[in-house]
């Protein structure tokens, strides 16, 4: 495996990659590959075994699979790994061992359950950002982690190279504020795809995206236009096909329309999570028409521009 050399700032859209599996609930080697190409297509960056790619549903053996599989892909396009948990040990085991591999980034994750204060956060980031030698997105996922990150011990940070970003998935236009006032050198990308116009406005530099994987180019383009004309009229019919989405748990409605779409084989997902969760599927439906011709549409504009 040759080394890389992305400069990781240069992509202002990042898919949160979804984990395939077969029937009989093994990884999709082969259905992991389309998606990587078909994200290589839109020009947008990978995120590996994250959240959205079931990571913490994996074994250790599992993600590093995925992890090694795609990078002898050797794909044209930047590669971020996210490291999640609670045992700091074992996560500066982890990072140390994909240091090895040809990645360009990680993603890095507050210890789960424990909800440290400012203090037990800087050090927790530290170290971790200490044994990497990629560069570090820290992620603020109170939903999933139980704590807030704090804008002033993340400050605490910055003189660490390879802390590059922060990744805001609170929900909160007001967190995005605090986080870029604190740290104003420090890129901040949304985590919510629904905020990325708002956060546009206050400063955002592209998007972690969950949407994406169901529709790689559509998503770029409206990455594109929020950062470029963030207040545009369209993004109501984003917001409505975005929510349908996270109905239940995120990535249950994106698995299950990916593989409505023949993009996934199967749709489905590692216990405790199941597909049979979502008994309604006209809604994933109606948006991924909705999406469609919004992108036939600006296509069409750039064509006749």
């Amino acid at each position: 495996m040759s080394q890389r050399n992305f400069d990781v700032s240069d992509y202002a859209l990042w898919t949160a990659l979804v984990t395939p599996f077969t029937e009989q609930g093994v990884i999709d080697f082969d259905n992991l590959k389309f998606l990587v190409e078909q994200q290589i297509s839109a020009g947008n960056g990978i995120l590996l075994v994250g959240s959205t790619g079931e990571g913490l549903a994996l074994t250790q053996d599992e993600q590093l699979s995925v992890i090694q599989y795609v990078c002898e892909l050797a794909p044209n396009t930047p590669l971020m790994v996210g490291v999640g948990g609670f045992d700091l040990a074992a996560q500066r085991q982890w990072i140390e061992t994909c240091n090895q591999l040809p990645i360009d980034a990680y993603l890095l994750t507050a210890p789960l359950y424990a909800k440290p204060g400012p203090v037990g956060q800087t050090q927790w980031f530290r170290a971790l950002l200490q044994a990497s030698d990629k560069p570090c997105m820290i992620y603020n996922v109170p939903s999933r982690t139980g704590v807030e990150l704090s804008p002033q011990a993340l400050a605490q940070l910055v003189d660490e190279p390879n802390f590059w970003s922060i990744k805001e998935a609170s929900g909160s236009t007001v967190k995005f504020s605090e986080f870029k006032k604190a740290l104003p050198n420090i890129a901040l990308y949304s985590g919510d795809d629904a905020l990325m116009p708002e956060f546009s406005l206050l400063g955002a530099s592209g998007l972690v995206s969950v949407c994406a994987n169901v529709w790689p180019q559509a998503t770029q383009q409206y990455v594109q236009v929020c950062l470029t004309q963030p207040q545009n009229s369209g993004f109501n019919l984003w917001r409505n096909a975005i929510n349908s989405l996270f109905s239940v748990a995120n990535p249950i409605p994106l698995k299950v329309l990916m593989h409505q779409l023949g993009q996934l084989k199967s749709p489905l997902l590692r216990a405790p999570l199941t597909h049979e969760e979502l008994s309604d599927h006209s809604a994933i439906t109606d948006a991924h028409y909705q999406i469609s011709q919004w992108h036939q549409t600006q296509l069409n504009n750039v064509v006749n521009s």
